[in-house]
Parts: C-alpha cells; structure tokens; sequence
C-alpha cells in the first residue's frame, strides 16, 4: 500500500458527504487522495462552486475537495474505497469500481444492514472491511452535508481478525472524520446496528418525521421494540452476540420477555424500556431517516436489507417476524405510492399488528 493512502469515497449523501469533506479538509494538499464519486451532476457543481459544505456538530467547514461523476483516465489504484451509496446500489458500486481497487485493497463497507457478506461474494472476503457509522448525517441540498448527531466509526473484518494492518491504516485515517474503534466481532456491532436501524430508520420512513417527533408516542416506542425484539431473536439464531450500542444501548435487555409482549403499560420493566427510547428519541431528535430521503426522491427505499434481512433469515430458522413484515410491507407501499410516509400511516401499521390500546398515547 501507498504510505498515504488513496481512498475513493462513492456515494456522496449524508454520510458519504460527511466522510469526503472531512477527508479533504485533513489532506487538502495532496486533493488526488481523496476522490468523491457522485451520479448527481448538481452536487458536483455545487462542490465545485462552494466546497464541502460541513455544517451540523463541530464548527462549520468548507472543504475543498475533488469530486466527479465519472472517475478520470488514468487515476491511481484506490488502497481503500468507502462504499457510502444507499444499499441497493451497493453491489452495482462494487462491480463496476472492483478494476479500481489496488491488489491489496479493500472495500468499506458504510451501508447499513449486512452488506459484507454481499460485497465478498463480488470482490472475495480479503478484500472487504466493515465500517459502522454511529453518527447521524443527513444531506439537505447539493453540497451541504449538515452531521445531526455525535458518534464514532467502527471498523472490523468479517472473521473477527485485529491484526490487519489495514484495519490501523483506515482507523488512522478515519479519525479525521470521527472517533475510530477496531472491533473484533464486527458482525456482533452489524447485528445491533440493524436492530436499531431497521426501527429508527423503517418507522421514521413510515411516519415521516423525525425521530424525536416520533418517539414521543408510546404506540411507535411500542412498534419499536418489538421490531427489536424479533431481531434479537433472530440473531440468536444465526449465532451471533450483540454488541452493546455506544457501549450502553443492551439490545438484549431492550427485547421483550413473552410477559412483556403480553403487557400493555404494566411492569416496571417494560416502562423502563419505554424510558430508554424516549431518552434515545431525545437525544438524536433532529435525525430524520435517510430511508425517508431516498423514497422522496424517487429512489428504492434500503427496507430489504434492514427488515427484509429479518424476515428472510427469521423464516429460515422458523422465527415469526410479523411486525418487521408488516413494517417492511408498509414501506413498500409508500414506494410505490399507496400511501404517504405520515403519523396516520404509522397508525394504521400498530393497528394491523395489534398494538392498539396505546394509539392514543
């Protein structure tokens, strides 16, 4: 690998964005370095114009940076590509930038859901890393990238290995964007990671607000859960351990005991676990789902690989998953203009899953 490393950094939203301004910022004098790849020509211009627009957390930034819709004639191999697309376009990425990977290169992968094992399947294992964002970023208008909450990178191999020296490389790297941590069960911090999203991310898409709006209401704290709670079997499941969010957020304590599912307000438990997502809805208040952002633009909603991921996996070892496809379903709809991402929308879903003795809290 080169002593600076040549990264390519390939969808530029929220957090791809995010990633490449910050990059930039931090090697301005060598621009080549750092390359953003967009299909959205307004952005480039913009950029162009203006620079990275950094704004959100931190003091506000303009970074000056390279960034084109179609990657140049002769450019040097990329030691690392940041894969930050929405994820279906993720595999297409990979195929089409695989003959821009260096021999010993690596995609990152920055999607949500499990898409490790989908890029392996292209580029082989040895040449993908997993990288789980835990900050919150979101991309209002071409060029401005506005981060809406704090939170750090965490970077891993599929097979739990530490003592990859690219693993240092990258986090050494990173660390210009946002706090680095090397995990050796990646697939645990995934896992968690899509417990989360696949209620954060599916509900804010459903009810069309953000997340602090949302989780005011104990039904959609309700919906939550439970969305969780199958998740959490599943991974069980598929033999895998959670990983604690943040160090504090305890997906396995978060799932419902059956005694809970059966309760409506009922046990100090359950109401602590409400507790905890009314302090998660307060503190990232401002997040709204880059789901939600994709449907609004027209684009395919990321649902299958966040509660499409439950539900196929869960049929596979016979767990029931109904709220995650009714959840998945829902969206779907939204797609396709059935109906529109709105609080009575999201209503609608906790009736038809039976969570309606809380509808009006």
């Amino acid at each position: 690998m080169a002593m600076r490393p040549r990264v390519l950094v390939t969808g530029i939203g929220g957090i791809g964005g995010t990633v490449a301004g910050w990059l930039t910022q931090h090697h301005p004098d060598v621009l080549d370095d750092v390359v953003a790849l967009t299909r959205n020509a307004s952005v480039v211009k913009a950029i162009d114009e203006h620079g990275f627009r950094l704004r959100g957390v931190g003091e506000p930034v303009d970074a000056r940076g390279v960034v084109t819709t179609a990657l140049p004639d002769g450019l040097a191999p990329r030691d690392f590509i940041l894969l930050a697309t929405q994820p279906p376009d993720v595999e297409d990425a990979a195929r089409r930038l695989l003959p821009h990977l260096a021999p010993d290169g690596a995609f990152v992968v920055f999607q949500n859901g499990l898409c490790e094992e989908r890029i392996a399947a292209i580029a082989g294992p040895e040449a993908v890393l997993g990288g789980v964002v835990s900050f919150g970023a979101s991309h209002p208008e071409p060029g401005l990238f506005e981060r809406t909450s704090q939170g750090g990178i965490t970077l891993g191999r599929m097979d739990g290995r530490i003592d990859d020296p690219r693993l240092q490389k990258l986090a050494t790297l990173l660390e210009a964007v946002a706090p680095v941590t090397i995990a050796d069960d990646l697939a645990g911090v995934r896992w968690s990671k899509l417990a989360i999203n696949s209620a954060i991310s599916t509900l804010g898409t459903i009810g069309g607000d953000t997340l602090g709006a949302l989780m005011k209401y104990r039904f959609v704290r309700r919906l939550a859960l439970e969305i969780m709670t199958e998740t959490v079997r599943v991974a069980d499941a598929e033999g895998v351990t959670l990983r604690k969010i943040a160090g504090t957020l305890d997906l396995d304590w978060l799932a419902l005991s059956e005694s809970e599912q059966a309760e409506v307000l009922g046990s100090p438990s359950l109401f602590s676990k409400h507790a905890v997502l009314l302090a998660v809805g307060t503190r990232y208040r401002r997040l709204r789902s880059s789901m939600l952002a994709a449907v609004e633009r027209g684009r395919p909603p990321a649902v299958d690989f966040l509660n499409g991921e439950i539900v196929t996996r869960g049929a596979i070892h016979g767990i029931e998953t109904p709220v995650n496809a009714a959840a998945l379903a829902a969206v779907h709809a939204i797609a396709r203009g059935d109906c529109v991402p709105a609080y009575e929308t999201i209503r609608g879903l906790a009736r038809d899953v039976g969570i309606r003795l809380l509808l009006n809290n």
